[in-house]
């Protein structure tokens, strides 16, 4: 039997992995909160997706497209959310009344801590059903959207950890998803998906350290290529060991920013500065046009807050983290401490290490 899926979110990545998982035979319904932005995809019946180097292509015909969400979920065994995480805790919130036993929820990906607040909202929405919610390092697709009914894949990333809350059910994720995605690979648990977000390292730093270009060109400059010189490098490189010291502190191995580089798009080389530079796919990358981005209304918040607040829940200093999360605040005129991932926000801020990791694995505390 087709197993049957939902994707939550019809931006970019939302609309590719749509028409992937139509054009690979899966039932697909497509969920937008606003349904004007997908009325030409629920007129046509699915949309036309285009892919880079041979990869998948044609039209993707979907089950179903609506703004109800209740109506976009009540048939599907798999949930993929594909939004910016900064509206993870409104969709867990929309989604909590309609979940059934047995439903897999999926974070593409989680950011940090994604899995931890998304469970933590439906329990606190009143939802009951045995649910299994997961998340993706990152997101599997380099992608765009080339219109109202168009999308485009670049890249399908080769190797992509994921784990479910709890640990012990990771297993039951990839076997549901492995006919569709074999690149989903054993992330630990959530606590290393996250402590592995590599959004968090490369995104805000990359974009408040080039404001001044960014505002000036309005992007129009190589993001990665031009924007990450020797300088900033350096200052990506203090930012990725402060990350690495907090997983330390949680009992984990956390990848450094080359290894990652070295699993995701197999380039390397002596710092990092190289090994970006030695990465084909990042050349041809435009800077963000706005400084309103989600390198930083997202991935500040959902991504350094959390990391940095677990590094001063545990003794871990982390100055370099911020001072961006400082820095973005101010740009924004907003307290994105405020408005992020806290550990008192998820409710860990009295939790040892010990407790910490003895729930993401078993889903207890005793």
């Amino acid at each position: 039997m087709t197993k049957k899926y939902a994707v939550i979110g019809a931006g970019n990545g939302g609309k590719a992995m749509a028409a992937h998982l139509a054009l690979m035979g899966f039932s697909v319904s497509l969920f937008n909160r606003t349904l004007e932005h997908v009325e030409i995809i629920k007129k046509r019946g699915g949309i036309e997706l285009e892919s880079s180097e041979g990869g998948p292509h044609g039209f993707g015909e979907l089950a179903l497209v609506t703004s109800n969400i209740g109506e976009a979920i009540k048939k599907a065994e798999v949930i993929m959310v594909v939004l910016p995480s900064s509206a993870h805790s409104d969709i867990a919130k929309a989604i909590a009344p309609h979940l059934k036993n047995g439903q897999i929820v999926v974070l593409h990906p989680g950011r940090t801590c994604g899995a931890l607040e998304f469970v933590k909202v439906i329990r606190e929405s009143g939802c009951k059903a045995d649910v299994t919610v997961a998340e993706a390092e990152t997101f599997i697709y380099a992608s765009r959207s080339d219109g109202p009914a168009q999308a485009r894949i670049f890249r399908i990333k080769e190797a992509v950890p994921l784990a479910a809350l709890p640990a012990t059910r990771t297993q039951r994720v990839l076997d549901a998803i492995c006919e569709a995605y074999p690149q989903f690979i054993d992330g630990v648990n959530v606590l290393h998906t996250g402590m592995n977000n590599m959004g968090a390292i490369f995104h805000p730093a990359l974009t408040l350290l080039n404001m001044g270009w960014i505002e000036a060109t309005h992007g129009d400059y190589q993001f990665y290529i031009d924007g990450v010189t020797p300088s900033v490098a350096l200052m990506l490189e203090v930012l990725d060991r402060e990350r690495v010291t907090v997983a330390s502190a949680l009992g984990l191995r956390a990848r450094t920013a080359l290894e990652w580089l070295k699993l995701a798009y197999n380039t390397s080389g002596q710092n990092l500065h190289d090994a970006i530079h030695n990465q084909p796919g990042y050349y041809g990358i435009k800077a963000p046009s706005t400084l309103y981005h989600r390198y930083l209304f997202e991935d500040v918040p959902m991504s350094l807050v959390p990391i940095a607040s677990l590094g001063m829940r545990y003794g871990v200093s982390v100055r370099a983290m911020e001072s961006m999360i400082r820095i973005a605040s101010i740009i924004h005129r907003t307290d994105y401490w405020r408005r992020g991932r806290t550990v008192e926000k998820l409710g860990l801020a009295e939790w040892s290490v010990s407790e910490l990791t003895r729930f993401v694995q078993e889903g207890r505390l005793d």
